[in-house]
């Protein structure tokens, strides 16, 4: 392997990363939610469940791509660069980038995730307070927030997120990062094949759909979550819903923070892998 003994260190610490998802033991209340997970949607035909996840995946593929078009997104891919020709005078695009050793590009990625888990940390405060435009919009913003990390992780990594390509494989890191611990493993493996077939392969190999049931789980709990807030709003310290601004704070604060943390894994990963292989 080309590497240095500090990315031979990170390469073996993400190796035993992803070695503990197939470690991983679901307890008996996990495999009771999937078992009745798996029943809800069985109740369902075939067709209706095929349609309702394909608008999903559209959906959520047409929000990815609108944000990288946004000037906000333009002005940070802009910032990242600068940041980075502080670091090295030879860098002048984002595929130079990829030619910096990579605790440089941790460091840069490291940026937008915390900046991304503290609009996160407010976001949910704001949900917090109840009120209903708040409520209402709290799951929208959260996708936009968590999409957005994923993109800015890519880009920090020196990969281009304006490429059809690109843009499906920020949705499909997304996705695997907001699954349950217990199925990341088949979500990981699915990356893993990505990252060895070249452009073409990649283009033919597109699967029908991305989204499957258990993606499920993630809205069901930004639901619980709210049916907390609702529960506890009306408990107020000196006119002000500390406990249910707390909830959403917290839960929003996290659920960031598992989706960057996964995503600048997952570019670390693939930054060695492609750097071991020769090709960058």
């Amino acid at each position: 392997m080309n590497l240095s003994k500090r990315e031979e260190h990170l390469w073996e610490e993400l190796h035993e990363w992803r070695q503990s998802f197939f470690e991983y033991e679901p307890t008996d209340l996990e495999n009771t939610y999937d078992k009745w997970l798996d029943k809800a949607f069985s109740l369902l035909p075939e067709n209706i469940q095929e349609q309702f996840f394909l608008k999903v995946d559209d959906w959520l593929f047409q929000l990815n791509s609108l944000l990288r078009g946004t000037a906000l997104q333009q002005e940070a891919a802009e910032r990242i660069l600068a940041v980075a020709r502080s670091m090295d005078e030879q860098i002048h695009s984002m595929e130079d980038m990829r030619r910096m050793p990579v605790d440089q590009l941790t460091f840069l990625a490291e940026q937008q995730a915390s900046k991304h888990r503290l609009y996160s940390l407010f976001q949910g405060g704001v949900t917090g307070s109840a009120q209903t435009l708040a409520i209402t919009s709290d799951f929208v913003a959260m996708l936009v927030i968590n999409l957005r990390a994923v993109q800015l992780t890519a880009m920090s990594f020196g990969y281009d997120v304006q490429s059809p390509k690109g843009l499906l494989e920020t949705l499909k890191v997304f996705n695997v990062a907001t699954m349950p611990e217990r199925m990341k493993m088949l979500g990981w493996e699915d990356l893993m094949e990505d990252i060895q077939k070249d452009d073409q392969q990649f283009y033919y190999d597109v699967p029908d759909r991305i989204t499957e049931p258990i993606w499920i789980d993630e809205p069901l709990k930004q639901l619980l979550k709210t049916a907390f807030i609702l529960l506890f709003s009306k408990q107020k310290i000196s006119g002000v819903p500390f406990i249910s601004i707390m909830i959403g704070a917290g839960v929003n604060y996290q659920t960031t923070r598992k989706i960057t943390r996964f995503a600048l894994k997952y570019y670390q990963y693939k930054h060695l892998y492609e750097k071991s292989a020769g090709s960058l």
